[in-house]
């Protein structure tokens, strides 16, 4: 007796169209939206409504567009930091932690030379910021560059080293003897605040974010070495045999990217908080992730889409007004990256179909 038996097997595709790289991310943003919708539909709430009231929040109005873009800004730095080291195939999963320690170095600056004016503070307090971001990428990147240790691991586990570090620091020695017992330092001096731009929170760290997606623009297209890295990331092993130091790149691209995000923590204490406080962020180096998929890596559009998250992030205040809590946007970007995560596999496999008769 013959029967017919169908078996799925993914295949990898030789060559991913165009189409499929701007289709997929479109359409997993659309299925994260309609996934978080169907919870919000569950508490009586017209899902439509939810997310009109959200881009109104963050688009609506001329305070609203200002304050996406604040939160654009070290959404735009963070994603370039995790996007150039995942073009290399290293999972940097440490940006929020590195944005810690970037804020702890600028904050470290701004506090022990209090006296210096703007034009020599700033500059050393994004240096400090890169600095201790940088190094604290560069930690992980040596077991992983040596032993082959897994960095998605530890970059992820010393999030919370960093976020707990700089806790000790604001409940402890630098907290503000005026600070009414809040977990604060000390405001900054005048020479310690980047400039705004007229009455708006928007931040001379929009400045820092651009120069850095045209600079990392330049080099992944143009240079030497940005051939290099993506060489490394499509094939270890084609990497070595064309004589490139593999293991340089390694720990060179983990510090630029921990230096990245930890100027984006300079940015945040000195643009906008204007001293060091506990939760210094809501999590931008975890969004971070997901809008350098949703990017494709690419730069330029990091910022398109930073700018639409920078966006949820302001909405999302806007919907606590209709009894919905601020951590519905967490709830909608991880959506987003489950969708984004499953579409990437449609990108790079296809799903065939087998069938075979046997005899029974």
């Amino acid at each position: 007796m013959l029967c017919n038996i169908s078996s799925l097997r993914f295949e990898k595709r030789e060559d991913v169209s165009t189409t499929m790289i701007l289709l997929v991310p479109i359409l997993s943003v659309f299925c994260g939206l309609l996934f978080a919708g169907l919870f919000i539909a569950l508490t009586g709430k017209n899902p439509v409504d939810v997310y009109m009231l959200m881009f109104e929040g963050a688009f609506g109005s001329q305070y609203g567009i200002s304050e996406t873009i604040v939160k654009a800004i070290p959404l735009i730095l963070c994603s370039l930091a995790v996007a150039l080291a995942f073009r290399m195939q290293l999972w940097n999963i440490g940006a929020e932690g590195q944005l810690y320690m970037g804020a702890f170095g600028a904050t470290w600056a701004a506090l022990s030379f209090p006296e210096w004016p703007a034009s020599q503070l700033l500059p050393f307090m994004v240096i400090m910021g890169a600095l201790m971001g940088g190094l604290w990428g560069l930690l992980p990147a040596i077991p992983r560059a040596y032993f082959k240790v897994n960095e998605t691991i530890t970059t992820l586990l010393m999030n919370y080293i960093a976020i707990l570090w700089v806790d000790y620091f604001v409940y402890g020695p630098w907290k503000d003897p005026k600070g009414l017992g809040f977990p604060i330092t000390a405001p900054f001096s005048s020479g310690a605040i980047l400039p705004s731009f007229g009455i708006t929170r928007i931040h001379w760290g929009i400045i820092f974010a651009i120069v850095a997606v045209v600079i990392l623009y330049i080099i992944q297209n143009y240079t030497k070495w940005g051939f290099e890295i993506r060489v490394s990331g499509e094939s270890a092993a084609a990497a070595k045999y064309a004589g490139m130091n593999y293991t340089r790149n390694i720990l060179l691209v983990m510090f630029i990217s921990g230096s990245l995000a930890g100027i984006a923590g300079m940015t945040e204490v000195s643009g906008i908080t204007q001293r060091l406080q506990h939760g210094i962020s809501p999590g931008y180096g975890y969004s971070a992730i997901i809008i350098a998929w949703l990017a494709r890596l690419h730069p330029v559009v990091i910022v398109f889409v930073s700018v639409i998250f920078g966006g949820l992030l302001v909405g999302g205040f806007s919907i606590q007004t209709s009894g919905f809590p601020a951590a519905t946007v967490a709830m909608l970007q991880g959506a987003i990256l489950f969708f984004v995560v499953g579409g990437e596999i449609f990108t790079q496999y296809r799903i065939r179909l087998d069938r075979k008769g046997r005899s029974l």
